[in-house]
This record gives structure tokens, sequence and C-alpha cells, in this order.
């Protein structure tokens, strides 16, 4: 199964937009945003997923009572940590603070937390999967990026989102 990741959009829709393309694209069969969507204006551009999501609030969420209303259409949204199987049996952690992973002996899969704007993929000592896909927004760093995971192989991967399909086309 392959499952699309993001976080941090913090309201940049041209990123959220582009998000929605690399996972579409990449035929995601779901996605999973680990907080900071912000605002419900944020919310309809996921309407062009072809798939459910799964998200998580973040501590920078404008509008909960609107971006809750907004996901119901979409998929669900909860606040973190919270955890789900996938149908091929396996057990993934999603939460915004990396700091709710501190000490976590928790029997799980992949963990995938956000926040830090910083994208990340590591193992812990027990072989767990930990993925931060960065941010969308690309504000802080200038970098915006999303993450995809294949279930089956446990391999993910940084995708950069920096530049539309016609930003690349014009350059060429």
């Amino acid at each position: 199964m392959l499952i699309g990741i993001f976080a941090d959009s913090h309201d940049h829709l041209d990123h959220i937009r582009r998000a929605v393309d690399v996972f579409n694209d990449a035929g995601c069969e779901l996605v999973v945003f680990a907080g900071d969507l912000v605002s419900s204006f944020a919310v309809p551009p996921l309407r062009e997923l072809k798939c459910k999501v799964i998200a998580c609030f973040g501590d920078n969420e404008g509008n909960k009572p609107g971006v809750t209303a907004g996901m119901k259409i979409i998929g669900t949204i909860g606040e973190p940590p919270f955890g789900f199987k996938t149908p091929d049996g396996r057990k993934i952690l999603v939460t915004h603070m990396d700091r709710s992973l501190r000490d976590l002996d928790g029997d799980f899969d992949v963990a995938i937390y956000a926040h830090t704007h910083k994208p990340s993929i590591t193992h812990d000592e027990k072989g767990r999967l930990f993925i931060n896909p960065g941010e969308t927004s690309g504000w802080s760093h200038g970098r915006p990026s999303v993450a995809i995971l294949d279930t089956r192989t446990l391999e993910a991967r940084i995708v950069l989102i920096s530049k539309s399909p016609e930003e690349v086309a014009a350059a060429n």
C-alpha cells in the first residue's frame, strides 16, 4: 500500500495542491497529514485526492471546528497521538510533536510526526521507521516536501515539491 504523507502546510494552498498532485500521480491509496493545516480554507484542495485522508491536529491550528467539519468530507482528523492499522497489517502511529515519541515503547511499525519542518527518515534500535515529511509550506526552510511510504516494503522517500509541472516545463 502506498501512503502519501505531509504536514506543516500552514495554509500554503499552492503547495497543498502540488502535494495532492504528487500523491495522485504516485497512486497513493491513503494520505496521512501530521498537523498544522491551520485554516479551514486549506481543506478544499484536498478534495481532489483520489483517496481518503487520516489527519491529526498540530500546534498551530487556527480554526479546529472549521478544519474538523471540512475533513469529514475527505477523511478523519483527531488529536494526536493516535494509531491505526493498514489493510496489510502495518501499525502506524501519527502525531505532530516529535517529543510525544520520546521513550515510546509501543507496538508499531511506523511513526509519522512533524513540527520541526525538516524532512527525516530514520529507524530506531527496534527497527521501527520514523518519518517526518518536512514542511509542505516551505515557509521556514524554502524546501517544501512530502513523503511517500510503501507499507509492503516499509521503504519511504522524501519528495520535494518546490516546482509545479508548469514551472518545470517553462524552465526547459
